[in-house]
């Protein structure tokens, strides 16, 4: 708890000196002249097309009434001024004209045709949910942006096909899935879609893979290094600094805390991992041979051997073409036989509204919007619609939030708000629960699933790269259960424990003198482990959350209980071995789940049915960190092992305070490479 304290002290301070500096000088700006943006300038100035020559000639042609297009007209006179005497006449040419029979004036030459083709530049993470807001840029893209702007581009008229620029993207297995699967919705809808590599790395390659062509660098490379699990143990560190983890679990292979009490695997938890390992290896090869149209022995082969030259994957049928640019630009040309090549750059990505922010009125609505408020984008057109709403992050009690050292949060309070609100909105006639957590309290896991299962609309979970634990227990109570190939699930198990850092203070000279009347009221302090007497009752508490974990996820799923037990205790699947357990109802993407929320819902498939995205704002960042982007941006340019540190750190004040109650959750970092 000390460490949580002094870890959200330190980011609160900074948020409030940074937010205070750029206010007072903002501010002092505005008051000494006023600070000026585009928002000043006229919306016709800023919205209005400026019309090519030939558009605009088209134009007054159009505008003229039908009897007059083909008349000459008279020439214009100027009125002669009241103070300017009229220039006297000059007498007419009397020179006769020569002409030539049957001589027809040059037709002008016609401007070639546009060959338009819309750019898409993917790099980094790309994170889940709803569009954030920023700032000082423009709204970040998500997963669900990128897929709309594909879907706009595939429906397009005026597009003569997609490129697709892929330059260290770094997506879970799902995230990927989806974006692969708007990539094949793209090419049945008859729209050519290129991508181009620089280097690729298996993230890339697997989406370029997916496209109807694959361009690589002449002298770039492709690697494709398999499926690598990485984790961590700190066992031997926490000895030698005098920490010590005092973890409990409920579930043979659920792994408690084995990163913080072991300094190597257990032999349950690397017979868990080396089965995820291997279905992912396999879907991997799948994805390839299927792409590329070779034999899955073949695959295994080029995937052992790791790196490849250009020239070797172009020799093994993995890309289609050695090219710089603007050979890529030729080959995008050759989509219409004649025509001049224009790249429509990020197309159809949302851009920031201007804000003028001069004068006090700025400065104050500066101060609304690092605090986190301002405008928020409401669905306000009538009709059906399907409500989407984002489980994003660790399960807490109380409030969602965000914050640069402790991560993404789903509180029970916000989340169930929102089930909420879309059961009893009127125009909503179907619910998709969108998850990507781990878990986390298991009381607030409880909280989530009874108002799931209360609401009167269907609703169909939806899983992305993790519904594992108290991700998996909310999705217990859907009607439906989607999950991606790739998706971590199950885990369905009990942990709970502390970190006592009493032995690491005593080697900095602090000492702790204990006052207590209770057998069991040193369960929650954070200097000493746990006593016999302390473990016993907290054991009693999680055995009790573990039958009601395994109850209702048997209710759930329809099974019988003895049978989701052997299923149970902690193990981790896939989502495709989840299929085959019965853990979920199928494979499928989130534009899937949507699909079987209309048909739930009776819906014609031809019927129109827009989409709003909860909880308003949408996978949020609040104040300072959220409007700034910084999430987005800090994870597609720092290196991935700071990231990974970062993570670590970050979990500790996250097991400090969740697992002094019950948890449902994956208690370990597992990195996927």
């Amino acid at each position: 708890m000390g460490t949580q304290v002094l870890l959200s002290g330190v980011g609160q301070q900074m948020s409030r000196r940074i937010g205070f500096a750029i206010i007072c000088v903002w501010g002092l700006g505005g008051l000494l002249g006023g600070i000026t943006h585009a928002a000043d300038e006229p919306a016709s100035a800023t919205n209005a097309k400026e019309a090519t020559p030939v558009e605009a000639a088209a134009q007054v042609a159009a505008d003229k009434p039908a009897d007059q297009k083909n008349e000459p007209q008279p020439a214009e006179t100027k009125p002669a001024s009241d103070n300017i005497p009229a220039e006297p006449a000059k007498p007419a040419d009397t020179k006769p004209t020569e002409t030539k029979p049957n001589e027809a004036k040059p037709a002008k030459k016609a401007d070639p045709p546009t060959i338009k083709i819309a750019g898409f530049k993917l790099a980094g993470d790309i994170p889940e949910g709803v569009e954030t807001e920023s700032l000082f840029s423009d709204t970040s893209d998500t997963i669900q942006t990128v897929i709309n702007r594909l879907e706009k581009a595939a429906a397009d008229a005026e597009l003569a096909g997609i490129l697709l620029e892929l330059d260290g993207t770094s997506l879970g297995a799902a995230r990927r899935e989806e974006l692969r699967g708007a990539i094949q919705r793209v090419r049945r809808a008859g729209k050519p879609i290129y991508a181009f590599l620089k280097n690729g790395d298996k993230s890339d390659y697997l989406l370029a893979s997916a496209c109807d062509k694959v361009f690589l660098l002449p002298e770039g490379n492709l690697s494709l290094l398999g499926v690598r699990m990485e984790l961590q143990f700190y066992k031997d560190i926490f000895d030698k600094y005098g920490v010590q983890a005092d973890m409990l679990q409920v579930g043979d292979f659920k792994g408690t805390g084995e990163p913080y009490t072991r300094n190597s695997m257990s032999p349950e938890l690397r017979s868990k991992m080396e089965t995820l390992c291997e279905d992912m290896f396999q879907q991997m090869i799948e994805q390839i041979s299927v792409d590329r149209k070779l034999e899955r022995g073949k695959v295994r082969d080029l995937i052992d051997e790791g790196l490849l030259t250009g020239r070797e994957a172009l020799a093994a049928g993995l890309i289609d073409r050695l090219a710089y640019e603007d050979e890529v630009r030729a080959e995008l040309a050759k989509l219409k036989p004649e025509g001049e090549l224009k790249i429509l750059p990020n197309y159809g990505a949302a851009k920031r509204e201007e804000i003028d922010f001069s004068g006090i009125g700025g400065m104050l609505k500066m101060m609304e919007l690092l605090s986190g408020g301002g405008d928020k984008k409401k669905s306000t057109a009538k009709g059906k619609k399907i409500a989407v709403v984002y489980a994003i992050g660790a399960i807490v009690d109380g409030k969602s939030g965000v914050s640069l050292m402790n991560g993404e949060t789903v509180g029970s309070d916000t989340l169930c708000k929102a089930l909420t609100d879309a059961d009893k909105n009127p125009d909503v006639v179907a619910i998709v629960l969108r998850i990507d957590s781990p878990g986390g309290s298991a009381l607030a896991s409880d909280v989530i699933w009874r108002t799931v299962t209360q609401c009167q609309k269907p609703v169909v979970a939806s899983m992305g790269d993790t519904a594992a634990s108290g991700g998996y227990y909310i999705a217990m109570g859907a009607d439906r259960v989607l999950a991606e190939p790739g998706t971590l699930t199950g885990s369905i198990g009990v942990v709970g424990g502390k970190i006592a850092l009493g032995g690491a203070l005593e080697k900095f000279g602090v000492k702790t003198e204990v006052i207590s009347r209770g057998r069991n009221s040193g369960l929650e302090s954070t200097f000493a482990p746990m006593s016999d007497s302390e473990k016993n009752a907290f054991l009693k508490m999680m055995r009790d959350t573990y039958q009601q974990f395994t109850a209702k996820a048997a209710e759930g799923r329809k099974l019988e209980l003895k049978q989701l037990e052997e299923l149970a205790g902690g193990r981790v699947f896939t989502g495709r071995q989840a299929v085959v357990n019965k853990l979920v109802d199928q494979l499928g993407t989130l534009e899937d789940a949507v699909a079987e929320a209309r048909k739930l819902a009776k819906i014609p498939a031809e019927e129109k049915l827009p989409r709003i995205y909860l909880p308003e704002g949408g996978n949020p960042l609040g104040g300072l960190g959220g409007l700034l982007g910084v999430q987005t941006t800090l994870h597609s340019t720092v290196p991935v092992e700071v990231r990974d540190a970062l993570a670590t750190l970050r979990r500790l004040p996250l097991l400090q305070r969740g697992l002094s109650k019950p948890a449902v959750m994956l208690p370990y970092e597992l990195r996927i490479r």
